[in-house]
């Protein structure tokens, strides 16, 4: 009886053993399983600056600080040197959506129309078996496809009590239409998130695009947010008075300068013009420099109490993924679509080259394969966004694609061939704010701009042709880009390299002049 017991007990503990270590292999084998398709949440704003995320450490970090967005970057991946390849809404979300650059992709500017049956992110993540979801600002013209659901924003859409359109329902104009949604679009576009979420098909992964209006001018603050920085003075940029000191160099053969020649392009003229929904500033019997103040203090405090409903409903999404245990395998990433000026050079919005336009802030969390409170200095660009979703997903990426995935670099490994400069190119000549069409590229230490200033009869840009000039910054010396120094002796061996190389990007990335004879004309003219 006692043998018949201890035999039994040996077999019952044995069992267990075996049982325990299948239960581990299982447990093990199922993380492995789910770690090969997490569930993604890629939220994004629109214009929202790095300058204005506290993470990044600006001016405005102690004064604005944005704890949520922050808990992402110190849960995950603080990303300083993401790019955007045209500083424009419509031309950066296509390029996201594609992993193509504009001439690729066909989005140059804000007028053209997306490409909906192109074989862009959406559609390749329901082909590796998600469940896709948009909710918030498309921006891209043509009805969303690729996405199981959409609720989205007509055009830009509205601050207070929008209208979203919704899957199912009559499209026809990207900009008209939609039912109308009580609140305040950044409260309601979370809602709708965390609604779609709740009711998703559970048995697949989920991809969510979160898309936010704000910040995009023209700022509409949320109601309980209108006395924030109240009696608070915002802190300025050292080029706030520069007075726009960039432009051609005086004396050089093609131009002088451009100063004061746009008064459009500074926050002087936003905050002072009819129309400004938050109130004007009356600037009478000002001096210049207490007008620019005035009109920073007043530009930029509207801004950030927009920013504040923004981060607070990060929040909401993070919260919501702890309360229903998606956080370990959920990748949260928090971008902008391009960046913003906040009075750097005097200057607002984006378009241009400068950093402050050209950087994109991104923040990534993955707690179930990358380590917290990583920092990454690598180049990375916005087309880089979907091979690197697409990887993560166990997805192939398209040939077509220009970009490339930056997983093995969130996973510490940055391949020793990673890229070590950078081409952009603006499109839109003149239209808006007059800023003229260009293109260039930055390395790590430097920055090299060739301002064509030709229409190129792309849609909406301005037909007025502007004098063509150079600008070139020594990053490393300058990083806030205060003296072009493209006519100085000692930078010219640099410059002829720089040249060089952005001719062979141009021939990599098919974006050569030669299709344009008018810029063939001028850069023969003036590119020596």
């Amino acid at each position: 009886m006692i043998r018949y017991f201890q035999e039994t007990s040996v077999l019952v503990l044995f069992s267990a053993f075996i049982f325990g270590c299948n239960s581990q292999e299982n447990r093990e084998s199922s993380e492995k399983e789910d770690l090969k398709q997490p569930n993604i949440i890629y939220i994004m704003s629109d214009d929202h600056a790095k300058n204005a995320i506290s993470i990044y450490g600006s001016r405005l970090a102690e004064i604005a600080p944005t704890p949520n967005i922050d808990r992402i970057a110190k849960e995950g991946v603080l990303m300083n040197n993401v790019f955007v390849t045209n500083s424009i809404c419509t031309p950066s979300r296509a390029a996201i959506l594609t992993g193509q650059y504009s001439q690729l992709n066909g989005v140059y500017t804000l007028k053209d129309d997306f490409d909906n049956s192109s074989n862009h992110l959406g559609k390749l993540m329901q082909k590796a078996g998600y469940s896709t979801a948009v909710v918030g600002k498309w921006h891209l013209h043509t009805e969303p496809t690729g996405f199981d659901y959409y609720n989205v924003l007509p055009g830009q859409g509205l601050y207070n009590n929008p209208k979203l359109k919704e899957i199912g329902k009559p499209w026809k104009y990207h900009n008209k239409g939609g039912e109308v949604y009580k609140g305040y679009v950044t409260d309601v576009i979370t809602d709708e998130s965390i609604k779609w979420l709740d009711n998703r098909d559970k048995s697949k992964p989920f991809f969510l695009m979160s898309h936010h209006k704000a910040p995009h001018g023209l700022w509409e603050f949320a109601k309980r947010h209108e006395h924030l920085f109240t009696d608070e003075d915002i802190p300025e940029p050292n080029s706030l008075y520069e007075n726009a000191n960039h432009g051609p160099i005086k004396g050089e053969r093609y131009g002088s300068s451009i100063s004061d020649r746009y008064p459009r392009r500074n926050m002087l003229h936003q905050v002072t013009r009819e129309g400004w929904p938050t109130g004007i500033i009356d600037t009478i019997g000002m001096t210049r420099e207490e007008k620019i103040h005035s009109a920073y203090q007043k530009y930029v405090k509207d801004y950030l109490r927009t920013v504040a409903a923004i981060d607070e409903n990060v929040g909401r999404i993070l919260d919501y993924l702890d309360d229903n245990d998606l956080a370990k395998n959920t990748i949260v990433i928090y971008t902008s679509d391009q960046g913003q000026l906040l009075g750097e050079h005097d200057y607002f919005d984006k378009r241009w080259m400068y950093e402050e336009s050209l950087s994109m802030p991104m923040v990534i969390r993955y707690p179930a394969m990358i380590n917290p409170k990583q920092v990454n200095n690598d180049m990375v660009l916005n087309i880089d966004f979907a091979p690197t979703l697409l990887e993560f997903a166990g997805a192939e990426v398209p040939s077509k694609m220009q970009g490339r995935s930056f997983k093995s670099n969130l996973l510490g490994s940055t391949p020793t061939d990673w890229r070590t400069s950078m081409y952009y190119r603006y499109w839109m000549h003149m239209a808006h704010h007059y800023i003229p069409g260009h293109y260039g590229i930055r390395t790590k230490d430097y920055k090299l701009i060739f301002f064509y200033g030709l229409p190129l009869n792309r849609n909406g840009a301005l037909s007025e042709i502007t004098e063509p000039y150079w600008e070139f910054y020594d990053l490393k010396n300058d990083p806030k880009e205060m003296n072009n120094l493209y006519a100085d002796e000692k930078y010219q061996t640099i410059i002829k390299e720089l040249k060089a190389e952005l001719l062979v990007k141009k021939k990599e990335l098919k974006d050569t002049d030669e299709s344009y004879p008018e810029l063939m004309e001028l850069r023969n003219k003036f590119w020596n």
